[in-house]
């Protein structure tokens, strides 16, 4: 009898491990976004929120914490209960911050659930401009050091730093360009538009009302491969120029997470990251899709940081 009951507790207790682990999320999920509502980041966290909520069977809310260049949103993630409860959407402007010496903070004070995508640079002119292909803007600026003006960014941020690897994979030092600051990638497209900067470095998605108006040709895409809203754009590697780059956004939370959590949000992102809404959405604004697992996408964070520790170090040599 005292055996049966032994037996009849233990079973009982691992039940109710069971339910307990089960459980999660019992309540709702924050999903963090370092910047303002309404642009890109914003988009992709929310088109996953619905997605992620049909998974879990928890509202999962989209929390914008802006300003800092993401740094204090994403800050926060890192920071934030390692519960479950709060994870959030980064976007690869990690990987500048150090390499700057902004902040200390890196991808690996987060825990990696998956990359959901990327958006590729270009090289993008006037519809009205001499250049017609890259070697054409090229040959221009070497033959006009410090005349041509490249825009797309402010100093530092995302479509500079796509700039600035450019211009190394052209063995070329980034003062033979004049570079235009401008307030993010949509701004720069319409810098050059009205003809006060030469070509943006900034992506096709932040064109494509330019180009589709007739306003702006790109020449290039940063991609690997053409990408799929203008099928018509060669690569950079297609012309002879080895460089890639873009912007990609993932799903991370803090550091040390439950693990009952990590695995329930890890499958859970996965089948929202690759579901037929998700992707649809994402395509049909021009994003592209991409997916990287936890462990694949936290070693092609890693890589990341040290392409840009590398384009800052050049730099500052």
């Amino acid at each position: 009898m005292t055996k049966t009951k032994a037996l009849i507790a233990g079973l009982s207790l691992t039940l109710a491990a069971g339910a307990a682990w089960a459980e999660f999320p019992d309540r709702p999920v924050q999903l963090i976004v370092p910047y303002p509502a309404g642009g890109g980041t914003d988009i992709v966290a929310r088109t996953l929120a619905v997605e992620l909520e049909k998974e879990l069977g928890q509202p999962v809310n989209v929390v914008n914490r802006a300003g800092g260049g993401g740094i204090p949103g994403q800050t926060a993630i890192a920071h934030a209960r390692p519960d479950g409860y709060t994870i959030g959407l980064i976007a690869s402007d990690i990987s500048l911050y150090k390499p700057q010496g902004l902040t200390d903070l890196t991808h690996a004070d987060m825990t990696a659930l998956g990359q959901t995508n990327e958006l590729p640079g270009s090289v993008t002119v006037a519809a009205d401009a001499p250049y017609r292909t890259m070697d054409d803007l090229v040959t221009a600026i070497r033959d006009n050091p410090a005349t041509i003006k490249g825009t797309g960014a402010a100093p530092g941020a995302s479509w500079h730093a796509g700039f600035l690897g450019l211009m190394f994979a052209l063995d070329m030092a980034p003062d033979q360009v004049i570079w235009v600051p401008t307030q993010g990638g949509t701004k720069g497209h319409l810098d050059v538009a009205a003809g006060n900067s030469d070509f943006s470095t900034a992506s096709l998605v932040e064109a494509r009302a330019l180009i589709e108006a007739g306003k702006l040709r790109p020449l290039a895409t940063m991609a690997a491969e053409r990408v799929a809203i203008f099928p018509e754009v060669p690569t950079l590697q297609e012309q002879g120029i080895d460089y890639t780059y873009g912007l990609w956004h993932g799903v991370t939370g803090p550091k040390d997470m439950d693990p009952a959590a990590l695995e329930v949000l890890s499958a859970a992102v996965e089948k929202a990251a690759n579901s037929d809404g998700f992707v649809a959405t994402l395509e049909e604004r021009g994003f592209k899709h991409v997916w990287r697992p936890g462990p694949e996408f936290e070693a092609f964070m890693a890589e990341d940081l040290a392409k840009m520790q590398a384009i800052f170090d050049r730099l500052n040599d």
